[in-house]
Formats: structure tokens, sequence, C-alpha cells
């Protein structure tokens, strides 16, 4: 008897779970719940089944769950989140001519910077012009055919900025003045500096490196120049150099911090308007004579060779030893080649020494 209303007890519970299982199944209907996937079979393997549910899972994207979609959506979606960058935006205009603009405006700086880039150097020289486009460096602020070297220089900082000139690349006057007496001033300042020059071991090191690293080729020419093609150079050949490679697809004008990109791209209009519109580019210049690499003798380049890193086993090893009273990474990058290496000032006597620990440490490099 007892056995009996045990078991009726049990039909009755058990009932009673099913339907209200069957009512919340039919909640969750109503207001869009999907039920959880049934589990696979226990008789299928380990991985069919993770592999199983994996493919369930991925089934609920198609039709995901509506609570989910209220603030976002499971698919990826391109974005725009330039207005939340620290950085601004850059901008490109490209004129007519070849010539390109690129600002990035920020007015809450109260500053601006703006630039003329020009891809061009002592790469794009020949063994007769070599030394011209340093030369060119040291007469472009020498004034114009409107203002005079002083007139320049106070009209630029009267507008409270500065003028600065780099090696690869300078600030074209359309109209620059080539006077005969200042180019002869220049060539002996020129001369005398190239005598400065040549006592500094660590500037004429890697002139000797890159004559042994780019033999016969355009990089292997100092900029400088010889003293003979000082000597010689004349008026007539800063302004062929200069109408030949300061080209308006060779240029790019780049500004940055309270600038507006309209009114730099007016500005350019007005102002580069005497630039050559030869199309040729410095890429096509340098395909046509490549710079390749030719320093494969480790003794003639002066054991300046390639760096892992500052605490690396090739650091370790001359520092415990004392083998070198300083040593540096360098890294410069030409239109096609470049050179990484490390330059390292040591004892004559420590010379073989630390040579073996950067040839050892590089050999451990190429090997894995």
């Amino acid at each position: 008897m007892t056995i009996r209303h045990l078991l009726s007890l049990s039909r009755r519970s058990a009932t009673r779970s099913l339907q209200s299982l069957s009512t919340a199944s039919a909640v969750a209907t109503a207001i869009g719940f999907k039920p959880l996937p049934s589990p696979p079979p226990p008789d299928t393997m380990t991985y069919d089944r993770l592999a199983l549910s994996v493919n369930q899972k991925l089934k609920l994207f198609d039709n995901p769950d509506p609570r989910f979609l209220t603030h976002n959506s499971p698919f990826a979606t391109l974005a725009d989140h330039t207005p939340i960058l620290s950085s601004p935006l850059t901008r490109i205009s490209i004129l007519p001519s070849g010539l390109r603009i690129a600002t990035e405006s920020d007015l809450a700086f109260k500053t601006a910077i703006v630039g003329v880039w020009i891809d061009a150097g002592s790469h794009f020289e020949t063994d007769q012009t070599n030394g011209t486009a340093h030369f060119l460096e040291h007469m472009i602020f020498k004034g114009t055919e409107r203002r005079s070297t002083r007139e320049l220089e106070e009209e630029v900082e009267n507008m409270g900025a500065t003028s600065t000139l780099t090696r690869r690349g300078s600030r074209p006057c359309s109209t620059p003045r080539f006077d005969d007496n200042r180019i002869n001033w220049e060539r002996d300042m020129f001369l005398k500096e190239m005598e400065e020059v040549e006592g500094q071991t660590e500037e004429v090191i890697f002139d000797h490196l890159h004559a042994t690293a780019f033999q016969y080729t355009p990089l292997a020419r100092t900029i400088l120049g010889p003293a003979q093609n000082i000597k010689t150079i004349t008026k007539e050949d800063l302004k062929n150099y200069i109408s030949t490679h300061y080209t308006a697809s060779r240029m790019v004008i780049a500004a940055s911090g309270a600038v507006k990109h309209e009114d730099i791209v007016e500005q350019v209009k007005k102002l580069f308007t005497k630039l050559s519109t030869d199309p040729t580019i410095a890429s096509e210049l340098v395909a046509k004579e490549p710079a390749i690499f030719t320093g494969h003798n480790l003794e003639n380049m002066c054991w300046l060779l390639l760096l892992s890193v500052n605490n690396s086993e090739l650091a370790q090893r001359v520092g415990i030893n004392e083998i070198a009273e300083s040593m540096m990474a360098f890294n410069t990058n030409y239109k096609d080649t470049g050179l990484f290496g490390v330059y390292a000032i040591a004892k004559p006597d420590c010379l073989d020494d630390l040579a073996y620990a950067i040839t050892y440490e590089i050999s451990k490099l190429s090997n894995t």
C-alpha cells in the first residue's frame, strides 16, 4: 500500500513538472525566445559532439536573440573612428601640375608648421654635378630677385616664424638670386667646411661606408662632392639643377596645426605657379640607375654591421669584455635601398675582438 501511494505521488509531481515546462516554453516562444538546442546523442564521439555544439551555436547568428540587437549587431561593420582619434585626419589634394598638398588641421593649436619637401638630392647627381645639391643648400637662403638676404631673414622673423633646411628637402625659391660674388664667397666657405669634415672621423667613416657598400652607384658619392667640382660650380649649374629636379610632381607641401586645408590649397595655387610640370618622378630616375649593394667584405666596411638590439647578447659581450668605448645603431633609408648597422668606437687593440663579437652574433641571426 505504501509503495503504491509513493508511486502515485511521483507520477503527479512529474505531470506537474511537465506542465510547468510546457507553460514556460510557450511563454518563451510568445516573447521571441528560442528553446535551447537538444544535446547530441550519447553514442557520438567527443570530437564530433564538440563540433556539433559549435555548429549549433553558429546557427544562432542567423536568427540572433532580439535582446542582444537593441544596442549592437553581431556582424562586423565598417565605421569611421576619425572623430575620436587623437591624431587629426590627413587630407591630401593633388593639383593639375602634379603638386601634392597634405594637411592635418588642429585649430586648437595657435601655431602651424609648413614644409616643402622635394624628392631630390645627391642621389640624383652625376660625377660631374656631384656636390651641386649641397652647394645649392648653402645658396638657397641668400636672397631672391626681390629680396636681399637681410630682407628675407627680417621678413621671416617679423612673421614670428623660423626657416629650416634639410639635406634631403629644400625650401624652393622660385626666383633665387645667384650673384657671382655671393657664389665665390660661399665657395670659399664650402671648401673650408670640407677640410673640417675630413678631419672628423665620425663624419668621414659614413662616407667610406657608402663608398664600399654601393660601389659604382650614385650613393657611393659623398654629399659634399669632390673639391674639384666645388671649385668649378657655376650659376648655370645651380639653375639647371633647380629646373631639372625642382618639379611639381616631385614636391609635397605639408602643413599641420592651426591651418585649414582649403586655405593652404588656395595659397599654393597662387604662389607655386612657375614650377616645371615634368611628370618624371624620382622612382623612375632611380630605376634607370639603381643603387646596388656591393659591401660584402666586412673588413672593408670598417666593421659597421647589422645590430640586433641594445640589450642583446652582443651588447652584453661587448660590455663584459670592455672591447668598445661606445656603440650605437643607425638606420638610413633611401628610395631603393638602405643601410642598417652599428657604429662603434674602440681602441686599436680591441678592433679584432669587436669585429669577431659582431660577426659571431650576426652569424647566429642568419641561422634563425
